[in-house]
């Protein structure tokens, strides 16, 4: 039905089809299914979900710049006050949309809405009248703050192309119109006529690009702080040992240098009136105890001259003891073994031995290998050295065993050389052909600390048509069914859908529901 037609000059048959229209989009409008409402939920519970993961991330990025700044307030400052400004501005904003959202709940279900637990999930007006009010504007309102938003966290962003993934992620920019030559602003196409559980959905998505936005940007200022550019601007002599605390019958040894000294001609070194060559250190540790010594650093100057600078040290000597440092902090992860470094300084690694309770430990090398037993009961790594003859206990060290944590789901895809990466969704996007490509899902721990694969029982895709309904598909175990491979087909350029209900199983045995992703194509 043309805009701006007379009615009068229109044939009864063409009135008759336009009043046909109305009718029919009204009864699409309220008849919303009920599968289409709960993809919607469990989509926001989801995103929910990565929410607060991704909360925690940014505040332990905060509590680390501001450790950096407390070590070096000048170098640090200014990037720290950027970070303070992103932190509160992101919170801000963050807080005006769950407003937002409780406004829209509570439109839609009384006084006592909670949009995390709607219960008028079709209602068609609730987003419309909180969010295209004239009277308020709230939706306008919004779309100006994402903007403004977005010009400030790109600025604190160099890398050109995870910048331009934030611009991008954060657009306010009108697509995929509707309705064929009607003009549409953001937030009409955001709300006018949008189910209250959609409506919610969209901002707990919003609230999440921003999040990952700050994130970006947190990590870009992170990065800047070069906390080891030390400006030299004097000569001055270091005593640089391998260690200050040294067993009874081993080695003190320590390199004695002048910082920015000139290369190409070498320092004299004496301790105790004594010539030390080549800098090295070595004095035999035979009684426990603090041992001092001092010496002086000769320097030829430019006009043949000596320049002469005095230095003290000193070192510790102490009984043998053992260092158990688990690789994985205190925790050891039931069902996968976990790698522990353990060392009695001074003692050859053949003559170490240890023991474990609740689980087993077995030596790999010079490293060891814990598999612990029954999860939330302690396990102790006990150590014993063999010394003079004797075999002692030398320490011990108590450790927490955990269930694994949960992995990231991803879609294993091909980059432009060919070798296998794999994607974790939005704000990265994909090419169709990738998408074609690929045959399933993988899970994974790979965040640097642990590097554990899952086997992935289900999952299953949402994919939303012209009018806004979901459509959910459910796989063939891990690999996408041929009902989902046809959606993929059927997609267009620039569309994004959802992988969720994931279900992976770890080498522990637990079958576990895992975040879903946002899969959005070029």
């Amino acid at each position: 039905m043309a805009s701006g037609n007379n009615v009068t000059r229109m044939s009864p048959r063409q009135r008759m089809i336009n009043l046909m229209y109305i009718v029919l989009t009204a009864m699409l409008a309220l008849n919303v299914s009920s599968d289409v409402l709960n993809g919607f939920n469990q989509v926001h519970d989801g995103l929910a979900r990565t929410n607060e993961n991704m909360a925690a991330k940014n505040d332990i990025q905060y509590l680390y710049l501001q450790e950096l700044n407390a070590k070096n307030p000048t170098k640090v400052g200014p990037w720290l006050e950027k970070g303070t400004f992103l932190k509160n501005y992101s919170t801000s904003l963050l807080n005006e949309i769950d407003s937002l959202k409780f406004a829209i709940a509570r439109q839609a279900d009384g006084k006592k809405g909670n949009p995390d637990n709607l219960v008028n999930l079709d209602d068609l007006e609730a987003a419309s009248v909180v969010m295209l009010n004239p009277s308020t504007n709230s939706g306008r309102h919004l779309k100006e703050q994402i903007n403004q938003f977005r010009t400030s966290v790109a600025a604190l962003i160099t890398d050109s192309v995870k910048r331009d993934a934030v611009i991008d992620m954060l657009s306010t920019e009108v697509k995929n119109i509707r309705q064929v030559g009607a003009t549409e602003s953001w937030e009409e196409q955001m709300f006018d006529n949008m189910p209250a559980v959609a409506a919610v959905t969209m901002l707990t998505k919003l609230q999440s690009d921003i999040r990952e936005a700050e994130s970006e940007a947190l990590s870009n200022l992170i990065t800047n702080v070069d906390i080891g550019d030390v400006r030299v601007n004097e000569l001055k002599p270091y005593v640089i040992p391998n260690s200050n605390m040294v067993m009874r019958g081993g080695k003190y040894t320590a390199n004695i240098v002048l910082a920015a000294i000139d290369t190409t001609q070498r320092p004299a070194i004496f301790v105790n009136d004594s010539k030390i060559e080549n800098g090295l250190l070595e004095l035999v540790a035979s009684t426990v105890g603090t041992h001092d010594y001092s010496g002086y650093i000769e320097v030829a100057r430019g006009d043949g001259t000596l320049d002469r600078r005095p230095f003290s040290s000193s070192y510790t000597v102490m009984e043998p003891m053992a260092t158990i440092s688990p690789t994985l902090m205190n925790v050891l992860y039931a069902g996968i073994e976990n790698p522990v470094s353990i060392s009695v300084p001074g003692v050859a690694m053949n003559a170490v031995e240890a023991t474990m309770t609740n689980g087993t430990l077995s030596r790999q090398g010079d490293r060891w290998v814990a598999r612990p037993g029954q999860i939330g009961q302690d396990a102790v790594i006990s150590v014993f050295a063999s010394m003079d003859g004797q075999r002692q206990q030398v320490g011990s060290m108590t450790f927490r065993v955990r269930k694994l944590p949960d992995p990231a789901p991803y879609i294993p895809i091909k980059d432009a050389q060919g070798n296998i990466v794999n994607y974790k969704g939005s704000p990265r996007k994909i090419s169709k052909a990738q998408l074609m490509e690929a045959e399933a899902i993988g899970a994974a721990i790979d965040d640097d600390l642990l590097n554990v694969s899952y086997s992935v029982v289900s999952f299953a895709t949402t994919f939303y048509d012209s009018m806004g309904n979901a459509i959910p598909e459910v796989s063939d175990g891990n690999k996408f069914s041929s009902r989902q491979k046809e959606q993929f087909r059927r997609l267009k350029p620039g569309s994004r859908f959802f992988i969720s209900n994931v279900k992976a199983k770890g080498p522990d045995g637990i079958t576990r529901d895992i975040y879903p992703i946002e899969v959005s194509l070029n």
